[in-house]
């Protein structure tokens, strides 16, 4: 297994950094008209950033990216929780479509809705009458799940506005989704596990990825992965994978860290504008860990507004990744330094002061996945990852 150390990158405006703040949730139910197809009504859940978590409360000051992500076949929104928790916590709005929900489901109709709803959040923006009032940036991607995911490749063709595509284990759906990615040319990240045995990556996945004109494009194989741990335990997709093999050798929770320690820096990097999140992002594609992947593209940071540290704010740890080691040794002496080790959502595992260059890992009992490391209260930008 290769071996890497990333390097330490600087923002001179701090205020851009992803990682600097982690928002409530806050969540409500919307209906949306969309006149155009005979007053369709579209009925969403959508989570967004908040001071306070809970339903209907206000939105937290800023202004946030729009992401719209399609449901599975018979699946609901509800299933997706991980997803919100780890996009709306780094201020990102999040918005179900709830339509198409029944066992014949037009993807037609269901693309055209994720589509809609990208210009109906925005259109939020100037209603003052809206708890989005002020507070959606006109940045977006379309994502989805499964079935969700394909028509999210066909929504593409229903609005100019839509910067990025995101998918997770995409179906192909009828229209065909790989027929329409021929005219899809704006980022593009899709997510496979390799032991998907609902949609198998070389009948979905693949051709969908090989298909799309995207000038940057990514593909990401999650080794061991299945199809439905891309989303919380939920009985429909559960069980559609127990009529076929192979089955999962990773757990959901180890196929979610890797899924969005990855989305995560590409989002900000497209959609926030955060030049260093983009070397984040490749690196972890680079180093290979728990994955393979195909791009056309290497994202990398050349924003004169960043430079690396060269003094003694420089701290490298190491080994990383991490497998059989006891330690996790720095290369500086840090002397009476509290140092917090975070998952991938914000939360603290493990919070210790030391005196030396290095952690006892074995004394932490975290879980195999991706890690952020704080170090007196600073966050640094590359990750740990465990394996």
């Amino acid at each position: 297994m290769k071996k890497i150390i990333l390097k330490l990158i600087f923002s001179l405006v701090l205020s851009t950094n992803c990682y600097s703040q982690n928002y409530q949730i806050g969540h409500k139910q919307q209906n949306f008209i969309d006149a155009s197809r005979g007053n369709r009504s579209i009925s969403s859940e959508i989570y967004y950033p908040s001071n306070s978590a809970g339903d209907n409360v206000s939105i937290a000051n800023g202004n946030f990216p729009v992401l719209v992500f399609g449901h599975g076949f018979v699946m609901t929104w509800s299933a997706y929780d991980v997803v919100w928790e780890a996009l709306v916590s780094k201020g990102y709005i999040v918005v179900f479509p709830t339509t198409e929900s029944s066992f014949t489901p037009s993807h037609t109709n269901f693309a055209q809705d994720i589509a809609y709803l990208v210009n109906a959040m925005y259109a939020e923006n100037t209603n003052s009458s809206s708890t989005f009032y002020n507070s959606v940036l006109e940045k977006s991607a379309v994502m989805g799940h499964s079935m969700g995911g394909g028509s999210s490749f066909l929504a593409i063709q229903y609005n100019s506005a839509i910067d990025v595509l995101v998918s997770f284990a995409p179906a192909v759906t009828n229209p065909s989704s790989t027929t329409a990615a021929s005219s899809i040319t704006i980022p593009s990240l899709t997510f496979s596990g390799v032991n998907d045995c609902v949609a198998p990556p070389i009948d979905h996945q693949i051709p969908m990825h090989e298909a799309l004109n995207s000038s940057c494009k990514t593909l990401i194989n999650i080794t061991g992965g299945s199809h439905c741990q891309f989303a919380s335990s939920n009985f429909n997709c559960t069980f559609g994978e127990l009529t076929c093999t192979p089955t999962p050798t990773i757990s959901a929770s180890e196929q979610q860290n890797i899924t969005f320690a990855l989305l995560l820096p590409w989002l900000n990097y497209y959609l926030k504008d955060v030049c260093q999140d983009a070397n984040e992002f490749q690196a972890l594609v680079d180093a290979s860990v728990g994955i393979s992947s195909s791009q056309n593209c290497e994202l990398a940071c050349t924003s004169a507004g960043f430079e690396e540290f060269e003094d003694i704010q420089e701290l490298l740890f190491y080994p990383n990744p991490l497998n059989n080691s006891t330690h996790l040794n720095f290369n500086k002496n840090l002397k009476n330094s509290s140092v917090k080790i975070l998952d991938i959502y914000g939360k603290s595992q493990k919070l210790m002061e030391f005196n030396g260059n290095s952690v006892d890992i074995n004394e932490m009992n975290l879980s195999k996945g991706i890690y952020f490391i704080e170090i007196n209260g600073i966050l640094l930008n590359n990750k740990l990852i465990l394996f």
